[in-house]
C-alpha cells in the first residue's frame, strides 16, 4: 500500500466501521423510526429487516464490520496483501448488496450506498502501482 495513501484508508476503514456499526444496530434494535428511511424508494428498513439483512444466517452489517476492521488492521500493520484482498471482497459484496437493492427490491439504502462509495475508495487507494521509468529516475535524483 502507497505509504502516502494508508492514512486515508485508515480513515475510511473508521469510516465504515461507524456506518456498519449504524446498520447492525439498526438491525439488532429495529428503531421506530430510521434515520435514513425517508420514503418507499429511499428506505433503510426495507433493507435492514429485508432479504439482504442477513447472509448465510449472519446479519450482513456484520460482516462489513468486521471487513472494516480487517482493513483498518492491515492499514496499521502495514499488510498491503491483506488490505487488498478485503478491499477487493467488501467491494464485490458490497456491489451484490446494491445489485439486489436496486434491481430486486427496488428501495436505496442510503447508508448502504455509502458504504458502497467508501469500500471503493479504499480499493482504490490500496491498488499497488508500478512506478514508471521516469518516476522511478526523478525518485533518485
Amino acid at each position: 500500500m502507497d505509504p502516502k495513501f494508508r492514512l486515508a484508508v485508515i480513515y475510511l476503514s473508521l469510516f465504515g466501521i461507524v456506518l456498519s456499526s449504524y446498520l447492525l444496530y439498526n438491525f439488532i434494535v429495529r428503531p421506530a423510526f430510521p434515520l435514513c428511511t425517508i420514503n418507499e424508494k429511499i428506505n433503510c428498513d426495507a433493507v435492514i429487516s429485508g432479504p439482504v439483512s442477513t447472509t448465510l444466517g449472519i446479519p450482513t452489517a456484520l460482516y462489513g464490520l468486521i471487513g472494516y476492521v480487517v482493513i483498518l488492521f492491515a492499514a496499521v500493520k502495514r499488510l498491503s496483501k491483506l488490505a487488498l484482498g478485503m478491499a477487493i471482497f467488501g467491494t464485490l459484496f458490497c456491489l451484490r448488496i446494491t445489485y439486489i437493492e436496486v434491481f430486486l427490491l427496488n428501495v436505496i439504502c442510503l447508508v448502504c450506498l455509502l458504504c458502497q462509495f467508501d469500500m471503493l475508495a479504499i480499493l482504490i487507494l490500496v491498488v499497488p502501482t508500478k512506478k514508471t521509468p521516469s518516476a522511478m529516475i526523478n525518485q533518485r535524483l
